[in-house]
Parts: C-alpha cells; sequence; structure tokens
C-alpha cells in the first residue's frame, strides 16, 4: 500500500475544503481499503469523514431519509425500514458478512467497485482501472460478468445487494459539495460503461453523498429479494431479483423490479413493470414479464447461462413476492 495523509472531519464543509486532486472520502473502508492494498486505487490523502453527523434515519412527509453513514446492519433491523421497505431489509441482509455488514455505510455501498477479476489484477488489462487498455474479460473467464448495457469498453457488474432495492423502490440521492446540493434519482446516480467505464457514477469531484430518501408506497406487503450465488454466505450475485409488489383482488396495481449481477449498475426492469401492471398475479404473466425483461441481454461466452437463470430468477422472484 502507498503512504498517504490522513485527515479527519467533523462537518461537510471542513470535508470539502480538504479535498485535493488525489484523495479521498472514507466511511467504513470495506471496499476502498482493499483497493488500496490491492494497488487499484492510491489516493494520496484520506478524509475521514465518520464524524460528520450523517448517521440518523428519519420518517419525513413523504417517505424515509437515510443518512449517508448509516452502517448496514443497522439499516437492515431498523423499526421504519422493517415496517415500510422490507425489501431493503432482505438485501441488506443478503449481502456481505455480518463483520462487514458492521462497517460498511449506505454511501460507501453506492460507491462500491466492480469486483471483476480483471479489475483487481494489475497485472491485466482494464479500460475501468486504465482507460485504453482493453478489457480482458470480454475475451476472458467472464462467468461473472453483465448480460445487459454493456459496451466494447467493459462488462463489468455493479456488485452491490443494498443499491438493487433501493434502484426498485425509487430512491433519490441526496449530494452535497463546497458548490451546495443536488438531488439524483437513485437510477441516475450508477452509470453504464459506454466509453469511459473508467467512471462509475454520476459523482463530481469534491462532492459527498449526505443522504438516500425512499418515498412512501405500498409494497411493503408482498416484496421478497432473490440472491442467486455459488455459495449461501459471502458471495456476489451470480443474478440477483428485488421484487416488490402491490395487490387488490389478484390484480397487480404496482409493481417494482430491479436485478442485480446483470449489469453495470442496478438494472431496473422498466418494461416488464409496464407489462404487469393491472394483470393478474398469475405465473404465466410473471414468466411473460421475465421473458420481456430480458429481449435486449447479451451473453459473453462463460456467462451465457445467465440468458437462462435471470428470466427464470425473475418469475420466481415475483411468484415468492404474490406469495406473502
Amino acid at each position: 500500500m502507498n503512504p498517504f495523509n490522513y485527515k479527519r472531519a467533523a462537518s461537510p464543509g471542513a470535508a470539502f475544503a480538504l479535498v485535493e486532486n488525489n484523495s479521498a472520502f472514507l466511511a467504513g473502508g470495506t471496499n476502498l481499503i482493499d483497493l488500496m492494498k490491492r494497488g487499484v486505487t492510491m489516493p494520496e490523502k484520506l478524509i475521514d469523514i465518520n464524524d460528520i453527523p450523517l448517521d440518523k434515519v428519519e420518517l419525513t412527509a413523504t417517505g424515509v431519509r437515510i443518512g449517508a453513514l448509516v452502517k448496514n446492519s443497522d439499516l437492515s433491523e431498523h423499526p421504519l425500514i422493517l415496517k415500510h421497505f422490507p425489501l431493503l431489509s432482505l438485501a441488506l441482509k443478503a449481502g456481505a458478512s455480518p463483520q462487514l455488514r458492521n462497517m460498511a455505510t449506505v454511501g460507501g455501498n453506492m460507491m462500491q467497485r466492480t469486483r471483476c477479476g480483471y479489475f483487481y489484477d494489475t497485472s491485466m488489462p482494464c479500460n475501468k482501472r486504465k482507460p485504453g487498455s482493453g478489457c480482458g474479460a470480454t475475451g476472458g473467464y467472464n462467468r461473472m460478468h453483465a448480460i445487459f448495457g454493456t459496451s466494447d469498453k467493459c462488462i463489468a457488474v455493479h456488485p452491490s445487494d443494498m443499491c438493487i432495492a433501493m434502484a426498485a423502490l425509487g430512491a433519490k440521492v441526496t449530494l452535497a459539495s463546497a458548490k451546495g446540493e443536488r438531488k439524483i434519482e437513485f437510477t441516475d446516480f450508477h452509470k453504464l460503461p459506454g466509453n469511459d467505464p473508467e467512471l462509475d457514477n454520476q459523482l463530481k469531484k469534491g462532492e459527498l453523498i449526505t443522504a438516500v430518501d425512499i418515498p412512501f408506497n405500498q409494497l411493503a406487503a408482498k416484496s421478497h429479494y432473490l440472491k442467486i450465488r455459488d455459495r449461501a454466505s459471502y458471495a456476489f450475485a451470480l443474478v440477483s431479483v428485488g421484487a416488490a409488489l402491490s395487490v387488490q383482488n389478484n390484480n397487480i396495481t404496482d409493481v417494482r423490479l430491479a436485478m442485480g449481477g446483470v449489469a453495470h449498475k442496478p438494472w431496473r426492469l422498466w418494461e416488464a413493470e409496464s407489462f404487469l401492471k393491472g394483470k393478474t398475479a398469475t405465473a404465466a404473466n410473471f414468466e411473460a414479464a421475465a421473458t420481456l425483461a430480458m429481449k435486449e441481454a447479451k451473453g459473453f461466452g462463460f456467462n451465457d447461462f445467465k440468458l437462462k437463470l435471470a428470466p427464470n430468477a425473475i418469475a420466481e422472484a415475483l411468484a415468492l413476492a404474490a406469495s406473502k
């Protein structure tokens, strides 16, 4: 690990004043420190933001506001989340290990980087780590990689479980900088790789995630997070599905679907949602929605199995949510 300077900030303003060209904000550090140890990222300064009071979960007039420094373990068990957004709790508990969830923060979870082996191996080509060097995964071992939204520059996937639920629930992100605040839809925060896969999200230099707001909905009763992985604990998703339904007289009045393990960002299934609204909650309709969701999917060899696994997972997650 390269030497670095370390500073603590007790307010957003103090944190912004410490930002330099090659600096990084430090919260739980569960991903950042790993990247530094591997030489994937080498900030010259770490700005510790844990003293900033951003660790509350609070009711608002329209929903629930979650501070960026709320720990994943605390959020997964918070009464407001369990009552209003059980999908988020399920997704959080499916991620990482209890020890990591005790350290990882909401903002840090959003900022975590892909676990693509070519990204982590500094001897291999990776446009995300070194733009212009090529993508080792496209012609290499790509079993864990994306089937949606890929480019010839990158086929890596976003690793978070929490973010899948946030995307499905229509959350909004508050970002702050020395210039003020701005809000962005959660589904717009993360980027597809395009021609600049080194940019994971829309965060500008010197900006800090301060909060995530989730609006109230009628989806709490029928929510399910299905995560398919190689082993039962501490494994990233091959495919995951966050599903939530509002059903009245067996008719679907609202539905939210998002997937993980399939794209460079949490993948919201907008077209499948539109198809299901107003229809009956039946296996046939769930399978039809899953087929519709797969229209633009593309495999790269070792991950071709996801082309069958993903629609089966969508239909299964919907069926499990509807059965509650």
